[in-house]
Formats: C-alpha cells, sequence, structure tokens
C-alpha cells in the first residue's frame, strides 16, 4: 500500500502498534521533525520473514493469475496463503480499506479494491500490491501481471517500469541519498516518454507499515536523507504512459491516471547493508 507524498494520520489501531513498535528501533532524528529507524538485527530477521512470505504469495500467484478469474479471487488466495504462512494481511482494515490485497488494473495506478465484479480480461496488466505482518513485522512488495496476451504497448510500460526499479536500487549504498534513487528512475522513464508519479510515493518499513524517509521515485541526485546500514524501506516507481497527475475516486482509495493512460508498478522491501543493499523480497 503506497505512501501518499503528503502527512498523512494512522487509524487508531494502527497507530498504537506503531508506537509500540517505534520504540524497539534505535532512530536517527532528521532535523529534530522525524525519525528515521535504524534496525537492530533482530529486527532485520524478523523483516526478513515476513518479506519471505510476501514473495512466497506472489510467487503462488504466477500460477493462478488468468483471464477470467475475478480480483477477489486473488483477494481470497492472498489472505488465505498470508494465515496459512503464519501471517497477518496488512492492508486489511488498515485506515478502512476493505480487503488483503490491493489489485491494480490499467490505468488504476495504486490502490485498487478487489472485486467480485472484476473480471480479469485478454490484454489486462495488473499489480498486486501484498504486505504481509509476520510477529510485528512488514514485508511489502508488488508485482505485474500480463493478462494473456497484451499489447505491446502494455508489455513495455510493464518492462520499463521494472527496469526503473532495478535501477533505482543500484543506487542504494551507504552516504547515497535518496534523491539518487529517484533521479535514477525519473531520468530512466522520461527516457522512453514516460511520466513517473509524484502524488504516491515509497517508503521507509518493516517495524510500521510506513515509516519516514518517504522515498519519491523523482528528484535531483545528492539530495534528501543520506542512507545508512540497516534502513529499511520500499522503492516501488509508478510510471505512466501518459500525464504523471492521479485522480482519488469516490471509494477514497483508487487512485487512476488522470488522462486514462496506462500505469504500471513493481516494488521490492530492501535494507542499506554495510557496503550495498539486500533486497529482502526478491
Amino acid at each position: 500500500m503506497k505512501r501518499a507524498s503528503r502527512t498523512e494520520k494512522y487509524g487508531d489501531g494502527h497507530r498504537k502498534q506503531d508506537i509500540a513498535r517505534t520504540r524497539l528501533g534505535r532512530q536517527l532524528n532528521i532535523r529534530g521533525r522525524r525519525h528515521i529507524i535504524i534496525k537492530t538485527e533482530q529486527q532485520i530477521a524478523g523483516i526478513g520473514k515476513a518479506c519471505r512470505l510476501t514473495r512466497d504469495i506472489l510467487d503462488a500467484l504466477e500460477e493462478r493469475i488468468r483471464p477470467g478469474i475475478t480480483t477477489e479471487q486473488i483477494n481470497q488466495w492472498v489472505h488465505e496463503m498470508t494465515l496459512a504462512g503464519g501471517g497477518i494481511p496488512a492492508p486489511l482494515n488498515y485506515r478502512g480499506y476493505p480487503k488483503s490485497v490491493c489489485t491494480s488494473i490499467n490505468e488504476v495506478v495504486c490502490h485498487g479494491i478487489p472485486s467480485p465484479e472484476r473480471v480479469l480480461q485478454e490484454g489486462d496488466i495488473l499489480n498486486v500490491d501484498v504486505t504481509s505482518i509476520v510477529d510485528g513485522y512488514y514485508g511489502d512488495a508488488s508485482r505485474m501481471f500480463l493478462i494473456g496476451e497484451v499489447s505491446e504497448e502494455a508489455r513495455r510500460l510493464v518492462e520499463v517500469t521494472r527496469e526503473c526499479l532495478y535501477l533505482g536500487i543500484e543506487q542504494v549504498r551507504p552516504g547515497a541519498h535518496v534523491g539518487d534513487i529517484g533521479h535514477a528512475i525519473q531520468v530512466h522513464a522520461e527516457s522512453h516518454g514516460y511520466s513517473v508519479v509524484r502524488a504516491f510515493v515509497g517508503h521507509g518499513t518493516g517495524v510500521q507499515f510506513h515509516e519516514p524517509p518517504d522515498i519519491p521515485h523523482y528528484g535531483e541526485p545528492g539530495t534528501g536523507p543520506r542512507l545508512m546500514p540497516n534502513m529499511v524501506f520500499t522503492i516501488e516507481p509508478m510510471i505512466n504512459i501518459g500525464d504523471y497527475r492521479v485522480v482519488v475516486l469516490e471509494d477514497g482509495w483508487t487512485a487512476v491516471t488522470a488522462d486514462g493512460s496506462l500505469s504500471a508498478q513493481w516494488e521490492h522491501t530492501l535494507r542499506v547493508t554495510e557496503d550495498g543493499v539486500e533486497v529482502l523480497t526478491e
């Protein structure tokens, strides 16, 4: 589930959980206002377990997602597999979100709500966003699925968006800046004539669902917080064929491209190591 680029409040239940979990971590004060949680080795181990469950769920969906199934069926599968793996689906009831997974199709940028009425059609492109909680720790990832035969335009968007994710990951190392990540993504996307969504960003995660810092997928190199070992965050570029602007529908969740163009997204949770990066949901 994406973090909006503006400051937002948590629901009461998640707020209480997050306050308790924050106390577990050593915190780095950024300009006296926000705190980036530098994880302990124990926390890294717990986050890794949650990330592996998320990865395994997405792997299992590779064999199930096809034309003719509904997005509600995907929700049921994710819910059941999460519980069977000893986890809790983080999106369910988070700030009122009604389902255990987000399913975003074609022009939906993020936070698409599964429905028994939405049947996957030949040619759709689908993002499935899974976040698992295991023993209080979070693992967050999303993946694109091509439904049957898709257009070359759609296939290329999905491929370039995945390239953007890994170009962003390549920037992660101690001493680098958050802006280095967004700059690499923006340059690659725009070189293909695409645009980068600004309204939603990646985020710190692990002991809370959403933590500082925000990870914009656009920006200037050498700007933003400096990366340190055992920071854990998501990179999750949302790339549009058309304009970067989005509109949130009346349900309060579903974000779509303002011009109706296709959008794609890939996401991993990763940690900064002593000399580079480890992709925890790989």
